[in-house]
């Protein structure tokens, strides 16, 4: 347990590293922190720090850097209420008043608000299919041998796609196609369609197999495909002095470029509120140099699936935590 002398030093340290860049040193922090100690008395006190693990020492400087372990404790207990400016404060709710129809679209702007006001490279995953019933399947004929399906959630979940025939399809066919689909998978929960769905249809349909198997093939495909994952900022990362080395943009060009992989890292049933993963605290190699701070929330009951930053370690966890304090405040008043 650190004593409060302790705990200013670090969290001293941990702020003038994310403001500068540059390894920390005592008479960095004598004088512009509020410390009421000497430079000698700081001195020892970060060698404490360094001990326990807290902090690291490059090896090129006399200076002290927070270690994954002091930015974890900075997190989780020294971390302040960063206040958002009003022009900040304006920006962000304007642009969360903007009506969007759709999940996909809501979720757009809410990681294109992110990257805008944190200055990172903003990430989010589509909500899970396990929570979402279908409300209906549209059948839209566009052509003679063009169909375009749209999938409904009760979440407001949409998902499409469209359907290319050899033979001549008529509005009739279409009807009934429509008729059956419908009566057989409104309110089926899309997690529940893993059988195969000529289960659910074939028996009602014999005289129309022409159509069904290929609507049947394209329907499983689109309900069981990935997760979305939406970027937004990707190049804001190359702001930062870290990532001026190729192999270090490299790496975070890599990490984000894998789709499945972002999704997972975003993923966390058990996650709540706002969550931070420092990237040395886990076992991926190639997330060691970053951090991710995401949260989850609902919209009217609409699940908005996964949403958050991704950064170098030296984040403005304090600012960052702040904003997304403030996003989520202004989604629950959406609610009401």
């Amino acid at each position: 347990m650190l004593n409060e002398r302790k705990k200013k030093i670090l969290q001293a340290i941990v702020e003038e590293y994310v403001d500068t860049a540059e390894p920390v040193s005592s008479n960095a922090l004598v004088g512009k922190y509020d410390l009421q100690c000497s430079s000698a008395t700081i001195r020892n006190e970060m060698m404490e720090l360094e001990k326990i693990g807290l902090l690291d020492k490059p090896h090129t400087s006399a200076g002290r850097v927070p270690s994954a372990k002091g930015y974890r404790f900075y997190v989780d207990e020294l971390v302040q209420e960063n206040y958002l400016s009003m022009e900040e404060i304006e920006y962000i709710k304007s642009k969360l008043e903007v009506r969007a129809n759709e999940i996909e679209e809501f979720t757009k702007i809410i990681t294109n608000t992110l990257a805008e006001v944190t200055h990172y490279t903003s990430l989010a995953v589509s909500p899970s299919n396990s929570t979402q019933n279908i409300s209906e399947i549209k059948f839209i004929l566009l052509g003679s041998k063009l169909l375009m399906v749209v999938i409904l959630t009760d979440g407001g979940l949409i998902k499409e796609t469209i359907i290319k025939f050899d033979e001549d399809v008529t509005e009739s066919q279409i009807k009934t196609v429509d008729e059956i689909f419908n009566k057989k998978l409104k309110g089926v929960p899309l997690a529940e369609i893993t059988q195969p769905m000529e289960e659910y249809i074939l028996a009602e349909m014999q005289n129309e197999l022409n159509i069904i198997k290929p609507i049947i093939e394209q329907i499983n495909k689109v309900i069981k495909e990935h997760k979305k994952v939406y970027l937004e900022g990707a190049n804001k990362v190359f702001d930062f002095p870290e990532f001026n080395e190729v192999s270090a943009a490299k790496n975070f060009l890599n990490v984000i470029d894998k789709k499945g992989f972002v999704e997972s890292i975003l993923e966390d049933e058990l996650a709540k509120d706002i969550n931070v993963y420092i990237g040395s605290e886990g076992d991926d190699e190639s997330l060691k140099d970053f951090s991710i701070v995401t949260f989850k929330h609902k919209v009217n009951g609409k699940d908005l699936g996964t949403i958050g930053i991704i950064g170098p370690t030296r984040m403005d966890y304090s600012r960052v935590i702040s904003i997304m304090k403030y996003i989520s405040e202004q989604l629950k008043g959406k609610e009401e």
